[in-house]
């Protein structure tokens, strides 16, 4: 039976950009499906103990920077350390990925893509067009997924309730990666081991056969 991965993600995380391709290709060779799952970090801080980039010691947010240019040398993503159009305005984003997502589109890509707009392009995701060239190269039509998306009101209920559930599941940092058993990993640097983690899970299906 195929495994689901409840993905947390942030539309404003560099973590979750820079994993994002390379988790679609885990899950592509173990045969596992991706739930994707947009959630308010900036609440799931407030529990559980972050704080914002802004609020972050300078020490940590040095230590930061220098992480970023390390994997981004690792993942080979030309990526921006210092973009000014981060932190962006991803809400009206958020809402697509997730009525994509209502709609059987691919809602991981699109997320990629809109990732891909801010840390790679340094475009303003609140900009309509950015997200219209987004949308595009992730192969998703967004007038048609926004034409049989439901009211915003519903898609914001989800939001909350994707967020409510990343608590439930002791969710901290984006991105988190969750398992059906409950072992989770965060962070794009635990990649490899969710690999790991999905192979195992695939030995007894082996055995068996």
């Amino acid at each position: 039976m195929p495994v689901t991965i409840d993905y947390y993600i942030s539309l404003n995380s560099p973590w979750t950009y820079m994993g994002s391709a390379l988790l679609a290709e885990v899950a592509r060779r173990n045969g596992a499906t991706v739930n994707v799952k947009p959630a308010k970090f900036h609440a799931i801080f407030e529990q559980t103990g972050g704080l914002p980039l802004p609020k972050r010691s300078p020490q940590r947010r040095a230590y930061r920077l220098m992480e970023l240019k390390r994997w981004r040398e690792v993942r080979d993503i030309p990526l921006i350390l210092q973009p000014k159009n981060s932190p962006s305005d991803d809400l009206a984003a958020t809402r697509l990925v997730i009525a994509a997502k209502l709609q059987g589109k691919d809602a991981h890509r699109l997320a990629t893509e809109f990732g891909r707009a801010i840390w790679e392009r340094d475009e303003p995701l609140g900009d309509p067009d950015v997200m219209a060239a987004a949308g595009k190269r992730a192969g998703v039509d967004l007038a048609a997924v926004k034409a049989s998306a439901p009211p915003d009101a519903e898609l914001d209920r989800l939001y909350e309730q994707y967020t409510q559930e990343g608590l439930a599941a002791n969710v901290f940092g984006a991105p988190s990666y969750v398992l059906p058993s409950g072992e989770f990993f965060w962070g794009q640097d635990r990649l490899e081991l969710l690999e790991r983690a999905l192979k195992m899970l695939r030995q007894p299906e082996k055995a068996s056969a």
